[in-house]
This record gives structure tokens, C-alpha cells and sequence, in this order.
């Protein structure tokens, strides 16, 4: 068995404008001082990464490196979700997902997916030169408008959307595999693999590509009331990254799962810190030892209510409590008795004269 790495921390919602959370140095230090032993760095932030120089230079991502290592801390993987998000972007979404590209792109949609495509080619190489396995990714969506069958939708419709969305990231796959990487999507409401059914409705399509991965984050989960224990049992072999992101469901007689068009602190299902929700992590732990994922266990800080830095030192602690050092010893092993196969034929009652023999 292994032992799951962690904790490491996305980054994603504590980057900013504003020290130390403006550079990659400063906001490693202060990573470190939080209990962190790694990050996880979203391609996409200049203020942390050049994507395109660190898919040039081994020279930069060797100093990127040293920049983390100076503070106990490594890369655990890179992220692509907002490149991710424009290969697919449905027409409604178009003036939202914009404010992603560069502003030379604003307003051509098949420019700004051509664009993300490129960047998150660039992120694989990187990934490589950082000596990492595994990028997530979110996968865009041509069909969330339509998640919801009413009015009925054409018959078609989703197959279509599919065939697109497989004909953008085949290449893309096949690129990640030149690279050595794993692409592993976070299976996410708004997008179009968003639990299993539609990454199995992908992966059909894409001929079972093993490069295609998949993000695990048990909230998202629970938001959508799916069974996250047994999701980890049916789809383990796929699972290559793990968000400790909490959650919770508390239906009323005025909402469930659709929110009612609520903030986040008024929804029914909303986003909490570690230890705050309902996700049942010493199961998830545990299912991932039995399993032997050694990835990493990475923090993503989403809460409606707690303070971020709260939220992250408070779950830096979480995550190494919810460790498991796997044992490399059986429990009973004292209690063994080692047998010769004639010992063992005598305590079956198997008379040596018919041991071996096959009757037909």
C-alpha cells in the first residue's frame, strides 16, 4: 500500500494583488508558516507562473523550484481550469468566460478556444520540466444550459455536444501523452463531465484514452447528492488528484439542490472549510489507502463563511490528522503458522494418493 502525500495548497483562491500573496516567493513563505509542504500552481496566473517560459526553460522551473524548496515546500501539480473552461464555452456564457482570455480575444469565441488550447499544451510541457506526473483541468461545457430535460431536449443534442467536446480535447490528450502527463478533469457542476455518468459518456468516445484523468473533489459531490464512497470504489483506477474541499446539503421546504437562486451562505448546498461540513473524510482517507493512491492531498479553500487564512491553516492541520501512514505489516502475522503442502493436504482431509490428481 501507499501513503497519500500532503498537504499541498491550490492556490487559485489566495492569490492577489496584495503581499504576500502577490508573488510566488512571498506566498511560499507564508504557505510554510501555515503547515503546508507543497502548492499547487494555476497555470493561468502570471503573478506565479510564466506558463510559456516554463515550458521553454528548464532553467525557470528549476527556479521555481528552488524558490519553494527554500521553504520545505515542492510543486504538487499545476492547474488548468480556466484554460480549461474556454475550450467549451456555451454562446450564453460567452461575455463571462471572456474576462479569461487576453483582451485581443475578447469577443472571438474560436479564437480564445484556440488560445486556451495552446496555453494548456504549454502547461503540459511545463509539467514535464517540473518533473510532475499529473495537471488538472476543468473540461467547458457546450450543454449546461440544458443539464435540466425541459423543454425536452432534441434528440441528438447532447450527442453532438459530446462529439464536440472529444474533438477539442483528443489532441490535446494525445499532446498530455507526449508529455508523459495525466489530465485529470475535475468533475464539476457547470461543466459538461460533471460526475460519472458524463466522464464514462466521454471516455467512451475518446476510446478509453489513459491520460484522461480525473480530479476528485467530494464537494461538488455533495452538492449534487452523489454517493462519493462508492464513486471512489467504481472509478479509483481513473482518480489521479484529490481537492479536501468540505460541503454541505441541509434541504428546507423552500430550496434543495438548485439554490433558488440564493448567495452561497443561503444556499441549501453550500461550500465549507475542513472539519465544518458534512464530507466524511476518514472514509475518503481510508478508501484512498486501501486503494494506493499516492498523489497528494491538496486544500482548496472555498468557504462561504471562515476566513481564508483561517480556513487554511486550520486545514493544513486537517489534512495531516486525516493522513494514513499505511502499515507494511499484516495485524495476524504472529499468529501464522507456516505449512508443507503435505500439512496442509492433511488439515483439508485431501489424501495424498488423490492430491494433484484431475477426475473428468
Amino acid at each position: 500500500m501507499k501513503t497519500i502525500k500532503g498537504p499541498s495548497l491550490h492556490l487559485a483562491q489566495f492569490s492577489d494583488a496584495n503581499p504576500p500573496f502577490n508573488t510566488l516567493k512571498s506566498i511560499a513563505e507564508w504557505a510554510s508558516g501555515m503547515g503546508f509542504a507543497a502548492l499547487q500552481i494555476p497555470a493561468w496566473d502570471q503573478r506565479l507562473i510564466d506558463i510559456a517560459k516554463a515550458a521553454e526553460s528548464q532553467a525557470y522551473c528549476d527556479e521555481i523550484k528552488g524558490t519553494l524548496a527554500e521553504h520545505g515546500l515542492q510543486v504538487s501539480e499545476l492547474t488548468t481550469h480556466i484554460l480549461g473552461q474556454l475550450v467549451a464555452v456555451h454562446p450564453a456564457y460567452d461575455a463571462m468566460c471572456d474576462a479569461f482570455a487576453p483582451e485581443e480575444l475578447r469577443g472571438n469565441a474560436a479564437a480564445r478556444s484556440e488560445w486556451a488550447l495552446q496555453q494548456i499544451k504549454l502547461a503540459a510541457k511545463a509539467s514535464r520540466r517540473l518533473g510532475l506526473t499529473e495537471m488538472g483541468t476543468f473540461s467547458g461545457s457546450f450543454l449546461w444550459p440544458y443539464f435540466f430535460p425541459f423543454p425536452q431536449r432534441p434528440e441528438g443534442l447532447v450527442d453532438a455536444a459530446f462529439d464536440e467536446l472529444t474533438s477539442r480535447w483528443k489532441p490535446i490528450l494525445d499532446n498530455c501523452e507526449e508529455e508523459g502527463i495525466n489530465l485529470c478533469y475535475e468533475l464539476h457542476p457547470s461543466e459538461d463531465l460533471h460526475d460519472g455518468a458524463s466522464f464514462e459518456m466521454f471516455l467512451d468516445r475518446i476510446g478509453g484514452h489513459q491520460r484522461a484523468q480525473i480530479l476528485f473533489d467530494p464537494s461538488h459531490f455533495v452538492l449534487q447528492q452523489l454517493k462519493y464512497l462508492d464513486f471512489i470504489d467504481i472509478y479509483h483506477e481513473r482518480i489521479g488528484m484529490f481537492h479536501v474541499k468540505d460541503a454541505e446539503f441541509n434541504p428546507t421546504g423552500r430550496q434543495g439542490i438548485y439554490g433558488g437562486y440564493q448567495s452561497w451562505v443561503n444556499r441549501a448546498a453550500r461550500f465549507r472549510s475542513l472539519g465544518d461540513g458534512q464530507v466524511d473524510f476518514r472514509s475518503i482517507f481510508s478508501k484512498f489507502a486501501q486503494y494506493d493512491f499516492s498523489g497528494w492531498a491538496t486544500l482548496e479553500w472555498e468557504c462561504c463563511l471562515k476566513n481564508q487564512e483561517d480556513g487554511a491553516r486550520e486545514g493544513a492541520a486537517f489534512i495531516r490528522d486525516h493522513v494514513i501512514r499505511v502499515t507494511d505489516k499484516i495485524f495476524d502475522d504472529f499468529a501464522g503458522t507456516p505449512l508443507s503442502v503435505g500439512q496442509m493436504n492433511k488439515i483439508l482431509g485431501i489424501s495424498n494418493s488423490f492430491a494433484g490428481k484431475h477426475y473428468g
